[in-house]
């Protein structure tokens, strides 16, 4: 009997594991990082206990101060969410054997399915079909690049431990395998604490489908159907859907049986979830699907499950963390519609996807559809933590209901200043294609450009533009009825202006002034722009033409700058290095991630100014190149 619940993670999955808890009459302990102090999910928990500083390491990652944070608030059990200790082993122990109740797998069952060089191995004796590869012990970078060479290009590399994408490389040809397994390895190690990778054949048209199961500890497990997950953007998730479109029940029936059969090799209990790779070059069939990886413990789109069975997954996992039975039998378990998740993360697409950081000044949300959120206004966006701020879910009778809703729902997101990949989303989402179920996990590197540049403001945003620069007027100008209020443009001896000259980016350019009321949601900026949301984007105007900056070097100055703090893993170049356009200079790890600073042009290197292991600030220059002669 479970009574007082600490959840050992934050942000919105938090949130979310209290809420549940709240329903089933059980108290909350929140933790926190010294980041998180003013975060939603300690001010909801009916008790809040400090873990350290804001660094995970010492925070969140520390076993420790998770330990002492039970037992100083009398917790009897731990929920790890998902991330952080969520799948590691040695955590789930300690829980135990502090006598506490662990709401995850049997530390068992996250071993045997944490290095998937050992879990491919155990699946092929359980019968459940692998990706062809090499899942061997030699990490000798030759004997890599010679079974790359068996394996025939292009190959997968792949981080034997974690997941998300972390330690994985796309290898099209074998002059590129050694830089892409040294990143490979880099971010594993820098993730996981082991820098040991496996390879496997690429598969052309991947989908990228995974099955939820779930166990108790009488020895039953269920499956709730399947997921797609193919819509990435560098081996992360952006949207996934239940069920996977495409699926016959012939194949569904197949591969969520192999998905129960993977869960009973290894006396699986509570939530987990199979993965598999699809070939979808001729649809989805049952001898072109290939289990991946299991991961041990709750997902990020969770959501969506629950949406299509209408089941509480956490009350499930709390059930049977407590030693219930599961809630149902398996044909007791039904499909109902479809429904789509769209992750919301603080980044800036046109920039190339960078994070974006800072305080939440103007935040709003969609109030129709399901929202997971683990900050709110006047927040701020962590360089410590992951990016994703929000999930937002909609659940339709057809595919084509559900993504309409979510588009829509992505559409009406206002966040400033910091940037967001809402309006991407929504262009994700109304893609033909998509619409279509014509997905794989190559679908957005293949329409990047289309998908992730905004696309130029529309009259209708200029419009609202100009009226929000003109309704700045002083008080006493803009009094209802005085000499200003009534005149648009007024200038005397010449006819009524009909347009107004604003800048954006640095352009300017002409908005038509319209009388009535604004057609776009309008924001004054505390830096005195005007910013307009329209479709998920945010277009931020000025009135003025920017001034020239005192001391700041021309366009293509051939300065790398920083673009937000961050530590240096990689220095690909030195002083005197000729470089071509797009060649790596920088590597940069923040929020989790790995970014490349490229060469802008081709020239010659003048300066390098960090080394690895440096941690730099936003607007720092890394780099400097000069034109080559």
């Amino acid at each position: 009997m479970i009574t007082t619940l600490l959840v050992a993670n934050r942000g919105e999955i938090a949130r979310r594991i209290f809420r549940t808890a709240r329903q089933m009459g059980l108290a909350t302990v929140a933790v926190y990082s010294d980041a998180d102090v003013q975060a939603p999910h300690v001010r909801e928990a009916d008790q809040a206990v400090r873990l350290g500083p804001a660094a995970a390491r010492e925070s969140y990652l520390n076993v420790a101060a998770v330990l002492e944070a039970a037992r100083v608030s009398g917790a009897d059990a731990i929920h790890p969410g998902y991330g952080f200790l969520s799948e590691n082993a040695e955590f789930a122990e300690a829980v135990m054997a502090a006598g506490l109740t662990w709401v995850g797998p049997p530390p068992s069952a996250i071993r045997a399915m944490g290095l998937k060089d050992a879990a491919k191995a155990l699946m092929i004796q359980a019968g459940v079909p692998v990706t062809p590869g090499y899942h061997g012990e030699n990490q000798d970078p030759a004997h890599l690049a010679g079974q790359a060479e068996e394996i025939g290009y292009p190959v997968l590399i792949k981080a034997v431990a974690g997941g998300g994408g972390k330690g994985m490389r796309k290898v099209e040809r074998a002059a590129d395998f050694a830089e892409a397994l040294g990143a490979a390895k880099r971010e594993a190690a820098a993730a996981f604490g082991d820098d040991r990778v496996l390879l496997e054949t690429y598969v052309a048209r991947p989908r990228h489908i995974e099955v939820q199961v779930f166990g108790d500890a009488h020895g039953q497990v269920v499956h709730l159907f399947e997921r797609d997950c193919s819509l990435q953007r560098r081996h992360q998730k952006v949207i996934e859907e239940a069920p996977a479109p495409g699926m016959s029940p012939e194949v569904r029936a197949a591969v969520c049986a192999a998905a129960v059969r993977a869960a009973q090799a290894v006396d699986y209990v509570g939530a987990g979830t199979v993965e598999f790779i699809a070939d979808a070059s001729e649809g989805l069939r049952a001898d072109r699907i290939w289990f991946m990886e299991m991961n041990t413990r709750l997902q990020v789109e969770h959501p969506v499950t629950e949406a299509v069975t209408g089941q509480d997954l956490v009350e499930w996992q709390l059930r049977v963390a407590a030693g219930e039975p599961l809630p149902l039998a398996q044909d007791q378990i039904t499909l109902n519609g479809w429904a789509m998740e769209a992750r919301l993360y603080a980044e800036n697409p046109a920039a190339g996807f960078l994070p974006s950081i800072g305080e939440l000044e103007h935040f709003v949300l969609p109030d129709d559809v399901r929202v997971d959120t683990g900050v709110e206004a006047g927040g701020v966006v962590s360089p410590h933590y992951d990016p994703m701020i929000a999930k937002l879910i909609a659940h339709g009778p057809t595919r084509q209901a559900a993504a309409r809703r979510l588009a829509q729902a992505c559409g009406e997101v206002q966040v400033w200043p910091v940037r967001t990949n809402a309006g991407f989303l929504a262009r994700c989402l109304g893609e033909p294609d998509f619409l279509a179920g014509e997905v794989d996990t190559g679908f957005i590197a293949a329409r990047q450009d289309a998908l992730a540049l905004s696309p130029d403001p529309s009259p209708a945003v200029l419009s609202a533009a100009a009226q929000g620069l003109l309704s700045q007027t002083p008080t006493s100008a803009a009094e209802p009825g005085g000499p200003w209020g009534a005149l648009t443009g007024f200038r005397l001896n010449a006819s009524p202006q009909t347009s107004l000259r604003l800048y954006r980016d640095g352009a300017a350019m002409d908005a038509p002034l319209e009388a009535g009321p604004l057609s776009a949601d309008v924001l004054l900026d505390a830096a005195g722009a005007i910013v307009v949301f329209e479709a998920g984007e945010a277009y931020a105007f000025s009135g003025q033409a920017p001034a020239a900056v005192a001391g700041e070097g021309p366009a293509g100055d051939g300065a790398v700058i920083s673009p937000m703090p961050g530590k240096v893993v990689a220095v690909a170049v030195a002083k005197g290095d000729k470089v071509v356009r797009g060649q790596t200079l920088v590597t940069l790890e923040a929020m989790k991630m790995e970014h490349a600073l490229t060469a802008a042009f081709d020239g010659v290197v003048e300066t390098v100014s960090v080394s690895v292991g440096a941690q730099v600030s936003e607007g720092v220059v890394l780099a400097r190149l000069a034109p080559a002669a």
